[in-house]
């Protein structure tokens, strides 16, 4: 079946545009919190905020099995532009911790309907190849989600407000949503369910080969968004130790996060020669050590050394997403795929707003540079549950 040579880009840029909308926050922090009289904390509770709205979005979602019994193209319309919408809430002049919260809860609301059910559209178009196509478009997640950092570092340096951040991810957000109305109508591959089944997103764990590959994400979801969340802080601390330390954080946190999506498409590639599981275990094996590495690398007097092993931790600690989120696809029947894609990143996120509150508390108790340790226990769950099952079929070789 010959697919239209303009459908993989325009779902991986849209999702790009969209996913800008989730740590539009994380970058212009620091001016938020001057301009609202916020505490050091406020970075973990709104982060927290986005987490919390994106899981209840999904559970909703996965539910009423929304993806795969309405059009998934216009499900990511009408959640682009809901999320640009509430993402301009920041901008309110009178805004309190408590509104800002409840923006970014409603933000990670609306991007339920557009992370999981890109991928349900993705999957809808590409039978095989999936595991290449997923890597593009959790790629272009994680570039969308670096983005802000990027808009932040240009603001400054040309002079424009903070606002501007906002401005600008909100529009990219309508823009993203526009495009997959106009240009991607439903997939040849999609299959249609009726009426809503309530049980389904206990059934889909059913299968061995899909709770393999559902835990292994779990543990690398421990990891992923407290490592993103806070490698500004990170970056921020660095400096504070070395006084002469001379680098934009801004810049940085773009780079770490950002060029983690050549990673999620590079791994794409390889895993069509060594395979889903071996690739995706490889990685999560890499960013578990970099976790315990951590400290070390606080303590060299080198923003070079620092700055690379970030880099590095930044392209294994995502490299493994889009090969977990093709394996749970794969494992999971056309008619429900939709529903499982969405309960397992339901269940993923609530486990990040677990691990980056704990960083949270920590980095109030103890030294930044130990902080990071922590996340190990998410890469060594992940590999344990991965590597378990005795049950082995093609689908997750």
């Amino acid at each position: 079946m010959s697919i239209p040579s303009r459908v993989l880009p325009v779902i991986v840029f849209s999702q790009f545009c969209c996913t800008s909308l989730w740590f539009a926050v994380n970058a212009v922090m620091p001016d938020l919190i001057m301009g609202f009289n916020l505490e050091i904390e406020a970075l973990g509770h709104l982060t927290s905020a986005v987490q919390l709205g994106f899981i209840f979005g999904t559970l909703i979602f996965a539910i009423l099995t929304i993806s795969d019994r309405f059009s998934p193209s216009k499900v990511f319309f009408i959640c682009a532009l809901s999320g640009a919408f509430f993402n301009l809430g920041i901008l309110w002049d009178d805004n309190s911790l408590f509104s800002l919260i409840f923006f970014r809860f409603l933000v990670g609301f609306s991007l339920a309907g557009i992370y999981p059910v890109g991928m349900k559209i993705a999957s809808d178009y590409f039978d095989k190849g999936l595991g290449r196509s997923l890597g593009y478009l959790v790629g272009a997640l994680v570039l969308g989600t670096a983005f802000p950092h990027l808009l932040k570092e240009v603001s400054e340096n040309i002079q424009f407000k903070w606002q501007s951040v906002v401005y600008s991810t909100s529009i990219l957000a309508a823009l993203g949503g526009l495009l997959i109305l106009i240009f991607i109508p439903d997939g040849p591959y999609r299959t249609k369910r009726k009426k809503p089944d309530l049980s389904l997103v206990f059934k889909v764990f059913n299968k061995p080969d899909f709770r393999s590959a559902a835990f292994g994400y779990f543990g690398h979801m421990w990891e992923l968004y407290a490592f993103w969340a806070f490698t500004p802080v990170l970056l921020n601390y660095y400096k504070e130790y070395h006084p002469k330390a001379d680098f934009s954080v801004a810049l940085v946190s773009f780079l770490v996060i950002g060029l983690g999506s050549v990673a999620c498409i590079l791994g794409g590639y390889i895993s069509e020669n060594t395979g889903l599981k071996r690739t995706a275990g490889g990685a999560l094996f890499l960013s578990g050590f970099c976790c315990l590495l951590s400290p070390l690398l606080f303590f060299q007097n080198s923003e070079f050394l620092l700055i690379g092993f970030l880099i590095f931790w930044g392209l294994v600690v995502i490299a493994d997403s889009p090969l977990f989120s093709t394996l749970v696809a794969r494992n999971a029947s056309a008619e429900s795929r939709g529903t499982a894609l969405t309960i397992v990143n339901c269940i993923g996120f609530s486990i990040t707003i677990l691990s980056i509150q704990l960083l949270n508390f920590l980095n109030t108790q103890i030294s930044t540079a130990l902080i990071f340790t922590t996340l190990a226990v998410g890469p060594a769950f992940g590999l344990f549950f991965l590597y378990r099952s005795k049950h082995r079929s093609v689908s997750i070789k």
